[in-house]
């Protein structure tokens, strides 16, 4: 009977102790673990300075005051959560993944940037270290597990450090850990963001090059420099450089161009191929936040003159297809009065600043009305996903029809694709910077065409 009563006691006991130590992840963390149990970036920065410098001008240490970011929760995730019972949840689960301090403290919503609060820490140097894995079989949604204390996640064996100890995790080196906040499902259960997915289907994912090995490239150097650390060959460094950094755009995509002929009469017609290609990136461009990217191609023609000619793209004819040429005039983002609360609110330009008639490589987001929208937790439907695979090319035919009048001599034909993080028409409405907008050149080609007398 002793021995039966101390085998419950100590079923009871572990049950407990399992219970307490259970890590709640998603939606149901929140407000599970206060702030104080997260070191603060500017003590990790002590021992890692040269890491905490390259992470300091990231979009990761900025998730939550960069202000396009900060614009798009406040002024419309926010307002949208307190009107539409659908979307509720993102008040609280869009800092999941951009202030997930705030999030695991229930901190919610947090005060915006000025306030100075902990959520501006973004996704802070303790987050990522304090994550053992995840839940379930996809990463998404921030379904990470997260032990914060003294010990810190990390990829290297045989290492130590005065201040905390070291747990080797390889999950810190797998796609799987980003994707647990660069995969999103939102309440309509749409794949809003899919980078981790798109990358396992892509040739880098099957050939085992990770996010890291792109994103946090491998250098030569000591992670902890001041604080005595060993030099290594291969020390993961902190840029996460992505759309945000012209460098990393410049050449992901490139672009050839070539005419039917070598020569063409003035009053003839002369037909181009451009040819398009995702030679850099292991997920689709654009990716992520796709609902908010332009990606075009643009082509002109310049003559002997030096006269401009701005050339359309020939449609292919595939379902909603008008939705991949840019139609200045034609409107969107129509959710955006709603949201507001703005009678009469007409929209704002679909394609912002892209010419009209440019070839537009884009997954159209939809609300429930069918109408295109870059509230990413609003998306209902999809129109046709016209992005660039990775390492696939796309060919797109332009067909010109010289005027009579041109200059005889040489025609410069050129094909240049163009990124912009957030559409014009919007970014200018939501109060952004230029540099949120401005369009970043990814790849350019010419030809050259003679124009010979009839």
């Amino acid at each position: 009977m002793r021995n039966t009563v101390l085998a419950a006691v100590i079923l009871f006991l572990a049950g407990t102790i399992i219970a307490a130590t259970a890590h709640k992840v998603g939606d149901a963390a929140l407000g599970t673990i206060p702030y104080d149990r997260f070191e603060k970036n500017e003590v990790c920065a002590q021992c890692h300075t040269d890491i905490a410098r390259q992470y300091a001008q990231s979009l990761m240490s900025q998730s939550f005051t960069h202000q396009w970011d900060e614009a798009e929760y406040f002024e419309l995730a926010v307002p949208h959560a307190e009107k539409l019972a659908k979307v509720a949840g993102v008040k609280a689960g869009c800092n999941g993944c951009h202030a997930p301090l705030a999030f695991l403290a229930g901190d919610i919503p947090p005060k915006r940037p000025e306030a100075g609060t902990r959520a501006n820490e973004g996704v802070s140097c303790d987050v990522c270290h304090s994550i053992t894995g995840f839940e379930g079989e996809v990463p998404f949604n921030f379904n990470y597990i997260i032990e914060p204390g003294e010990t810190k996640q990390g990829v290297r064996t045989g290492t130590e450090s005065p201040h905390h100890t070291i747990a080797a995790n390889p999950f810190l080196a797998s796609a799987e850990f980003c994707g647990t906040c660069h995969n999103e499902k939102d309440p309509w259960g749409m794949w809003v963001k899919a980078t981790q997915l798109e990358w396992k289907e892509s040739p880098q994912g099957k050939a085992g090059i990770t996010c890291q090995q792109c994103h946090m490239p491998a250098a030569p150097g000591n992670s902890a420099p001041d604080a005595g650390g060993q030099d290594h060959p291969d020390v993961r460094q902190h840029l996460f450089h992505g759309a945000h950094w012209p460098d990393m755009l410049n050449g992901a995509v490139q672009v050839g161009i070539v005419g039917a002929s070598d020569t063409v009469h003035p009053g003839k017609a002369v037909r181009f191929l451009a040819t398009v290609m995702n030679i850099k990136a292991g997920h689709m461009i654009p990716s992520g936040s796709a609902e908010e990217r332009v990606v075009w191609l643009d082509v002109n023609a310049v003559d002997s003159n030096g006269r401009v000619y701005h050339l359309k793209v020939n449609p292919k004819g595939f379902k909603g297809e008008e939705l991949t040429i840019s139609s200045p005039g034609t409107l969107a983002y129509q959710d955006i009065g709603d949201i507001k609360g703005l009678e009469g609110f007409a929209g704002l330009e679909r394609d912002g600043d892209v010419p009209a008639g440019d070839r537009i490589f884009r997954l159209p987001y939809l609300d429930e009305q069918g109408r295109m929208t870059v509230a990413q937790w609003n998306t209902a439907s999809f129109g046709p996903d016209y992005r660039l695979a990775p390492l696939k090319a796309t060919n797109e035919t332009f067909t010109w029809k010289l005027p009579r009048n041109i200059a005889t001599g040489p025609v410069t034909v050129t094909a240049t694709v163009w990124y912009s993080r957030v559409v014009s028409s919007v970014a200018r409405y939501m109060g952004l910077p230029e540099e949120e907008y401005v369009p970043v050149k990814m790849g350019e080609s010419s030809f050259r065409l003679m124009v010979t007398a009839g």
